[in-house]
């Protein structure tokens, strides 16, 4: 479960993680789990069900520690530290949710102040993947749910993009926003690591496959 790259230097700027374990209980799931993604690369993460793709991303973001093992986010030559590396992340997963009373523009505007962030730049990328901006959160189709949340997760231009399932309940309009989207991050030097399941994904630098004995599947 290593991805085919060599370990990076000290004060190269890039996403290396070595060694995870992570467990639920007496149920394993990540074993040793290892790979570098450099800047402008995607590491792509397969798997069968409940083989640790998204423990493998929670432990990335910051949202699951690890058992064993160690994660390092180097930025301009810098190790940065767990709270560090959770500001310079952006992630999309399936069970990301929103305020429904309020409007998808008024989601972001709110995280942009916890951000620091312009507020316009909600409107700037509502624009961009066709999200309306004044529909309640609530009221937004599946689909509509997942270009929003696209847009919360790159509102700070993250240096670090965790992708899980991304492309999950898009149409082929919203597919090509957001493919469009990752690859100009991509082009600007953005690292991510993605769990999509079928679909071709740009600039791919490594895969690593996650896959569980059967007897462990379900369990991530």
């Amino acid at each position: 479960m290593t991805a085919p790259s060599g370990t990076p230097s000290a004060t190269e700027d890039c996403l290396d993680f070595r060694g995870l374990v992570r467990g639920f209980g007496r149920v394993p799931v990540l074993a040793g789990t290892s790979a570098t993604v450099r800047r402008g690369e995607l590491l792509r993460v397969t798997g069968a069900n409940g083989s640790g793709k998204s423990t493998l991303l929670r432990c990335l973001a910051g949202l699951l520690r690890p058992q064993a093992g160690t994660i390092r986010l180097c930025e301009d030559g810098v190790e940065l530290d767990v709270a560090a590396r959770r500001r310079r992340v952006g992630y999309v997963a399936p069970d990301l949710a929103f305020y429904e009373a309020l409007s998808a523009e008024e989601n972001l505007a709110f995280f942009c102040r916890l951000r620091g962030v312009p507020t316009a730049r909600a409107g700037e990328l509502l624009a961009l993947l066709g999200v309306p901006a004044v529909r309640a959160a609530g009221a937004l189709s599946s689909g509509m749910r997942q270009r929003l949340r696209w847009a919360w997760a790159l509102l700070h231009r993250p240096r670090l993009l965790l992708l899980d399932e991304p492309f999950q309940n898009l149409d082929a309009a919203g597919e090509s926003a957001v493919r469009a989207l990752l690859e100009e991050h991509l082009e600007n030097g953005m690292a991510v690591v993605a769990t999509p399941t079928s679909l071709e994904l740009p600039r791919l630098a490594a895969t690593i496959d996650l896959t569980a004995p059967a007897a462990l599947r379900g369990a991530a």
